[in-house]
Order: structure tokens, then C-alpha cells, then sequence
């Protein structure tokens, strides 16, 4: 897995050697890559900063709202890992082009601002994705639940599925005085059917029955009656017969469907609503990605810069740059950079019961001589 180590230094005489020599020794020995990493100069009162700003509170918010929207992508794409890495892009660009290339986004977060302003400009446009992200996931989760159900009675067999797919308009006589109903004959019962449908009414009207479907099991018969005469059919049917279900009625015209197609198959508005939005939600997703990625890595820069003020003090004079490695090359290249840099700091290498770190936002176990900030490009996987 590649690691992306985001360092600042300060730009005196001895760091700036410290790194060209660190990028001829990561040259030499492949250690990492090395790239700038491009900071505009913030607006800044050390009277005022505040030590908050450190603080990895809001990127820990971005990092939540970035897995579950993650996590979303990779539901609503049935699991695909590979299909969740080409849409999990920032701006267009795939995560790992998007950090190395990384530039202040100046329209979206004016650097005018005070920086108490800017962290909050941030931190709501997270919050606000992880709002919109609940909404819009209920909504995709309460039509996929529609379409599941629908689907689950188009599978069924004919004694419990729905029978919208299966009969059309043109099988039913529906009038001021006819109805049409529906019934579910097994294939061992076919001959009963024909043989007593007639006298379960004497308003039948005579070898009105049609098969109108057939699979393995039975098969759907419609037949003609009056309508005044439906529930005494019913009752002789349920009575008379050995089917297996019966009184399904399907009316059209008049109020009752007002000539829409659509009414006699409800299951065509639920698969289109279901696949309008699964488009909708798949594109929101991404944009919602993008989104919070872009806002997780400003903020990352925001926090480098207010870290190199309250380590490196007034007026702002550092360089940040990423450096690119990999698990098996890290642990060399932390010893590399702490021989480089310890002279910003000698109690860095001491051992943790001797060092007090007091700079706010970071843990003991992450303090360094430089700055130095994690980012990982693996959406699966992120480090703070």
C-alpha cells in the first residue's frame, strides 16, 4: 500500500540543505518520491490563532463522511471494488493525481478569510454532505425496498405473485354490467375448472372461460359474469371447487383506471422510479465524494500551515512537500528524515517518557522534529 506523507520544514539555512540532500539520498536510494506541495500564505495572527484549528477533529469528521459514502458507493455497486476506485475520483482526477497535483482551491475557499473562518467554511460543507448523504440514501433505500417487494411477487409462483405482467387489458370485459375475473387453476384441476365455472353463477355468461397464461404449475383463467352476481360466485367457487385461489379481479375504464395503461401495471412506474433513482444517487454520490475528499485535503493543508506557525513562529517561512513510499520502505525512510531534521528538535528521538509533547492535535506517538501528516488515497482504508 502506498503511504503519502505530507512534511513541513522550516526555510532556514540548515533545513533547506537538509532536504536537498534528502532528495538526492530518496533518489539515489528509491526510498520515496518527492513532490511540492503548494500552501497559499493564509491570513494569520499568532495573537489570535487559534491552538483548535491543530486539531484533527474536522478531519476526522471528513474521514467518516468519506468512508460512508464509500461505503454507499460500493453497496449501490454491488461490492465492485474496481467500480468504486473509477468513480471515487476528486475533481475529475483519480485521488493520487489529485494530492500530488494539489492546488489551493481559492474560489472555493478564499484565503482573505480569517483561518477561524475558514476551518468553519470547511467544517459545515462536510457536515452538510453528511445530512444530505442520510437524506439521499433513505430515499434510494426506501424505492429499492419497493422494487425487492415488487420483485418478489413477480417471482412467486402464480398462487402468490402478482398477475399485472401476465394478463393484458385486451383479456378483461369490463362494462356497465360485465366484470372479468381472474383465477388460478392448478393443471390437475383444469377439467374441474372447465367443468363447473359455468354453474357457480347462472349469470355466467356461457364459455366465456379463457387460459390467458400457463407455466409449470396451473395456469390463469379469466372468466365473464355480471357484476352484481361477483360475490355469489365467489362464494360457490370457494365452495364448489378445489383451486387454489380465486376472486382476483382486474378492472379497467371509466374511474377505475382512467385509461392509463400505468394503473393495470403499477410495476412499470416502481422500476422506473427505481432506476431513475439509482442514477440519481450514484451521481450524487460521486459528486458528494469529490466533494468531501477536496475539503478533507484542504484541510490537511490548513492544519500543516497553522502547525508551522505555532512550531516555526512568525513571519511564515516553511516548505511543505509530499513524500511518496510504500510499507517496506517507511520505517528507513522515518530514520532518514529524523537524521536530516533532528535538529529542529532533539528530544524528538528521545524516548517517550522523557519528551512532554504540548503541541495541540497531536499525539505522542506522532510527534516528529518536522511536521509530518498522513494521507491515504485508499478509499477503503483511511489513516488520519
Amino acid at each position: 500500500m502506498t503511504d503519502l506523507w505530507l512534511i513541513s520544514v522550516p526555510l532556514d539555512k540548515t533545513s533547506s540543505t537538509s532536504v536537498e540532500k534528502l532528495k538526492r539520498t530518496i533518489a539515489k536510494t528509491k526510498l520515496a518520491t518527492c513532490c511540492k506541495f503548494s500552501i497559499p500564505e493564509l491570513k494569520v495572527r499568532l495573537s489570535i490563532i487559534c491552538p483548535g484549528l491543530s486539531d484533527n477533529v474536522f478531519c476526522l469528521l471528513s474521514v467518516s463522511v468519506i468512508r460512508k459514502t464509500c461505503q454507499c458507493m460500493k453497496d449501490v455497486m454491488d461490492h465492485a471494488t474496481d467500480k468504486v476506485l473509477e468513480n471515487a475520483l476528486a475533481n475529475g482526477m483519480d485521488l493520487m493525481s489529485y494530492v500530488t497535483q494539489f492546488q489551493w482551491d481559492q474560489a472555493r475557499y478564499p484565503t482573505a478569510v480569517p483561518l477561524t473562518s475558514l476551518a468553519d467554511m470547511i467544517s459545515k460543507e462536510i457536515s452538510q454532505v453528511e445530512a444530505e448523504l442520510k437524506t439521499q440514501t433513505a430515499a434510494y433505500n426506501n424505492v429499492k425496498s419497493s422494487l425487492q417487494i415488487l420483485e418478489h411477487k413477480l417471482e412467486g409462483n402464480l398462487q402468490n405473485r402478482s398477475l399485472n405482467d401476465i394478463v393484458k387489458k385486451e383479456d378483461l370485459i369490463v362494462s356497465e354490467y360485465l366484470t372479468t375475473v381472474l383465477v388460478v387453476v392448478t393443471k390437475a384441476n383444469y377439467l374441474l375448472w372447465e367443468r363447473t365455472y359455468e354453474s357457480m353463477s347462472e349469470f355466467v355468461v356461457p364459455r366465456s372461460s379463457r387460459k390467458l397464461y400457463e407455466d409449470q404449475e396451473g395456469g390463469v383463467f379469466s372468466v365473464t359474469l355480471f357484476k352484481k352476481n361477483l360475490s355469489e360466485f365467489k362464494s360457490k367457487f370457494m365452495i364448489q371447487t378445489q383451486v387454489h385461489r380465486a376472486g382476483v379481479q382486474l378492472r379497467f375504464g371509466g374511474a377505475d383506471a382512467g385509461g392509463d395503461e400505468a394503473a393495470f401495471s403499477p410495476q412499470k412506474g416502481t422500476i422506473r422510479e427505481s432506476s431513475e433513482r439509482h442514477g440519481v444517487y450514484v451521481r450524487w454520490l460521486k459528486m458528494s465524494f469529490s466533494q468531501a475528499f477536496i475539503a478533507w485535503i484542504h484541510l490537511k493543508a490548513l492544519r500543516v500551515f497553522v502547525e508551522s506557525v505555532l512550531r516555526y513562529g512568525l513571519p511564515v517561512n516553511y516548505q511543505a512537500f509530499l513524500l511518496q513510499t510504500d510499507k517496506k520502505r517507511s520505517k528507513k525512510l522515518r530514520k532518514e528524515l529524523a537524521s536530516l531534521f533532528v535538529h529542529l528538535d532533539p528530544t524528538a528521538t528521545a524516548s517517550k517518557k522523557d519528551v512532554n509533547c504540548d503541541i495541540p492535535g497531536l499525539l505522542q506517538q506522532e510527534y516528529f522534529s518536522y511536521i509530518s501528516f498522513q494521507i491515504s488515497t485508499n478509499v477503503l482504508d483511511y489513516s488520519y
